[in-house]
């Protein structure tokens, strides 16, 4: 596998969602690449045990290993997140924004886990870039931005509306990144849209995982296959939806848009059957 030219031994790495998930997947696999790890997430046992269990994967053991407590909802933490990591590490070559929460609401219902919502998976992400990208341009050298977006972001499902919106908010802010990035001449900084499948993660709320599901290794390891291929959009399968149903799904989605069908009409009863001759390649 080719990774993306940042991630390369010794350079360094900052998590946030660390303590668990695809976040402690991903440093996982990071410090087995040789490179300094900073994980990030609330203060707690859960981060300390995360933390010791890169350090036993890392080439440069605990010393190559932080555990910065941070909740990326709050500006000033994740500016003390990037001043830990350059004072200790020198550089960031990968920032992985990928903390986020679950369980918010529909439209008029939990306002305040709305709020919260909204502070940890959209500004979490704000806060991120804000803080970071001006100072990985400035290094000159190879660097990546990840930020951890959903399907549920894209084909936006009824449910849980809090966050599809927040999801929804963090595609576009990716996009918009990595439009300002390749117009800076000489940047060096590329930027990632990860977009997982249904994952087993604690998220998920399920004690065991379901054979649909694909594991936060599984992710992990899919992101960086496709950084090291320089996808912007890492749309993640899993052991029940292949590519070609996620494409069909989010094409069906665009054109409600365009054919001026009712909202979320892959849901609506009265195009239940078109939605399945549609999936099924067999409309007319």
């Amino acid at each position: 596998m080719k990774n993306h030219p940042a991630l390369q031994p010794g350079r360094a790495a900052v998590i946030t969602g660390a303590a668990s998930g695809i976040g402690l997947a991903a440093a996982r696999r990071l410090a087995g690449l040789g490179m300094k790890v900073c994980l990030a997430d609330l203060p707690g046992e859960a981060l300390e045990r995360a933390a010791s269990e890169v350090a036993r994967l890392a080439t440069g053991g605990a010393a190559s290993v932080r555990a910065v407590p941070t909740d990326v909802s709050r500006l000033e933490e994740v500016q003390r997140l990037k001043e830990t990591a350059y004072r200790e590490f020198g550089d960031v070559a990968l920032l992985m924004n990928n903390a986020a929460l679950g369980n918010g609401g529909g439209p008029w219902e939990k306002y305040e886990r709305w709020q919260r919502l909204l502070s940890v998976n959209l500004w979490g992400v704000i806060n991120g870039v804000q803080t970071f990208a001006p100072a990985m341009i400035a290094q000159g050298t190879d660097a990546a931005i990840v930020n951890t977006g959903s399907k549920q972001g894209i084909t936006t499902p009824p449910g849980d509306t809090a966050y599809n919106v927040t999801k929804a908010g963090v595609k576009v802010l990716t996009e918009a990144v990595a439009h300002e990035l390749r117009s800076i001449k000489g940047c060096r900084v590329t930027v990632h849209l990860l977009v997982p499948g249904f994952t087993f993660t604690g998220m998920s709320g399920r004690s065991e995982k379901p054979p649909e599901a694909w594991t936060a290794d599984q992710v992990a390891e899919f992101m960086l296959a496709r950084m090291g291929d320089g996808d912007f959009y890492i749309l993640c399968p899993d052991n029940a939806v292949t590519r070609e149903m996620d494409n069909k799904r989010m094409q069906w989605a665009m054109e409600d848009v365009i054919k001026n069908r009712p909202a979320l009409s892959r849901w609506h009863p009265d195009y239940k059957d078109a939605f399945a001759a549609f999936m099924s390649g067999k409309q007319g």
